[in-house]
């Protein structure tokens, strides 16, 4: 599924320049409760409003349902693909891609996820719109296991983003980060499945073919 193009209101526009007026954040700020710019006034986008400002400051982004993490630290997860198999914390600079870790419940809901994130380049090396695809055990999926959770917003300096590599023939970037020591956030905002604008094309898979899917993606299989 193909990101659609950025359509940014008048609201948007100004909750962007709102938080970019604030500077960069110092050591000892605190946690920033982004509630106040996107949603206490009214008619913000969410998505809209994180990937513009994605495009406009680097930033790492990283979806959860946890309301207080005050830092994050490496770990190892369950990863078939190269890149996350090593213990980083991990982030992406997509936060359509993350905002779906945050409204998925895997808390009270047994369930796994197969997903990612792509974008394919140009011939200049000049990227084009990411395409996402979005899985979840398809036997939890008839009870709609979302929730209300958080994208936080973390300094990128120590993550190292995943190379480049060919894929089905084209050079493409996987939009993911790792860092191999902790990262303090600086920022977090409530996101609700309604927020999330894939909530309707989010599939079911076969728990017992994680490992299947996830070869058939690097490999660019159908």
């Amino acid at each position: 599924m193909e990101r659609p193009p950025l359509n940014v209101d008048s609201s948007t526009d100004a909750a962007i320049e709102h938080f970019l007026s604030l500077g960069q954040p110092k050591a000892g700020d605190g946690l920033l409760d982004m509630d106040q710019i996107v949603h206490a006034g009214g008619g913000v986008t969410p998505w809209q409003f994180l990937c513009t400002l994605a495009e406009r400051r680097e930033i790492a982004f990283h979806g959860t349902g946890d309301p207080n993490i005050q830092s994050f630290e490496p770990r190892e997860p369950i990863d078939f693909a190269p890149f996350g198999h090593q213990k980083a914390v991990f982030a992406t600079t997509d936060p359509i891609w993350a905002m779906f870790y945050a409204v998925v419940d895997r808390g009270r809901y047994r369930l796994t996820l197969n997903n990612g994130c792509i974008v394919l380049m140009d011939a200049d090396g000049r990227p084009g719109l990411p395409h996402y695809y979005f899985s979840i055990t398809g036997a939890a999926l008839p009870e709609q296991p979302w929730r209300t959770g958080y994208v936080y917003f973390l300094p990128a300096e120590t993550f190292v983003a995943q190379p480049a590599a060919t894929y089905a023939g084209h050079l493409a970037r996987i939009p993911q980060l790792a860092s191999p020591v902790g990262v303090t956030p600086f920022a977090r905002l409530r996101v609700g499945p309604e927020d999330f604008p894939f909530l309707a094309q989010i599939r079911g898979h076969e728990d017992a073919r994680l490992r299947e899917y996830a070869q058939a993606v690097m490999a660019a299989a159908p």
